[in-house]
């Protein structure tokens, strides 16, 4: 898979969907590796600027791990008598850490996940529509915020998706049946395993933040005596030691918070099931 197919792809989903469309702009932006896209929507004859989205998708000295959406202006309706409307308009970024290649990018199945997975964030605040900044977009309640992110990775699994857009960066072949068959089927190698490496963290991160006295403590003692005490299957360790847990405490954005992860994915599937029962 190559990032330009997979960008293509989302494009495609994003207009299906939400009848959003991009037109790469020509602004600089603070690295020259950021592309910038108006996004637009017809809305009563009027073609509307919703936002505008910036995808800073390679790895690059200094630049943090992981992926992550972030936004530069929230969306909002309160902006001062005489400020120019353009204000209203969110500035959007979506965040990756791909090696760029010196030809065509190439993504693993995951990576393309993820790029999916960061975009369902993106269209939270591109598509936003509260009275105050404070209040929009991704300013809501943890167990509401990882669903339209984790909604969007479903759309990334449809075999029409892949058949139009998974090719070969090379010859252009679409992704054979067979494959697709067999994507599907390793979706829940494993699951197990990844469901108690998950659970464990999310168990431990409510565990730690109920504490009201930490005089004396010792982080890797409690981890490992907490572990014991939730019966912690041998052979298998946390998703992420506390040690560099961050999405706990680089911020106090997912402490105690952590299990919203599983919780969107009943959300998700909930959601995602409507569209499959209506057959398109």
């Amino acid at each position: 898979l190559s990032l330009d197919s997979v960008t293509n792809a989302i494009f495609d989903v994003s207009g299906k969907l939400f009848g959003l469309k991009y037109r790469k702009v020509d602004v600089q932006a603070y690295h020259p590796d950021v592309t910038v896209y108006e996004v637009r929507k017809e809305e009563g004859g009027e073609d509307r600027l919703v936002s505008l989205f910036l995808a800073d998708n390679y790895a690059r000295q200094f630049k943090s791990s992981g992926a992550w959406m972030s936004e530069y202006r929230s969306q909002t309706k309160n902006i001062a008598p005489g400020t120019d409307e353009i204000e209203k308009i969110p500035i959007v970024s979506n965040n990756n850490n791909f090696a760029k290649g010196s030809g065509s990018t190439l993504l693993s199945f995951d990576d393309g996940s993820t790029l999916f997975h960061e975009m369902g964030h993106g269209h939270h605040g591109m598509l936003s529509d509260a009275t105050f900044g404070t209040l929009a977009s991704t300013s809501v309640l943890k167990d509401f915020v990882e669903l339209p992110s984790q909604l969007m990775e479903h759309w990334f699994e449809e075999p029409r998706v892949l058949k139009e857009h998974a090719r070969h960066h090379e010859t252009g072949e679409p992704v054979p049946d067979e494959l697709i068959e067999r994507l599907k089927a390793a979706s829940v190698f494993n699951e197990g395993f990844a469901t108690v490496e998950y659970t464990a963290c999310a168990l431990y991160d409510m565990a730690v933040h109920s504490l009201s006295d930490y005089d004396n403590f010792d982080l890797a003692e409690f981890e490992k005596e907490y572990l014991q005490e939730i019966g912690m299957v041998q052979g298998i360790v946390m998703r992420h030691r506390p040690a560099h847990f961050a999405h706990l405490f680089a911020s106090s954005s997912y402490a105690a918070g952590y299990y919203v992860y599983q919780w969107a994915q009943v959300l998700d599937n909930d959601v995602y099931a409507a569209f499959e029962e209506t057959g398109d």
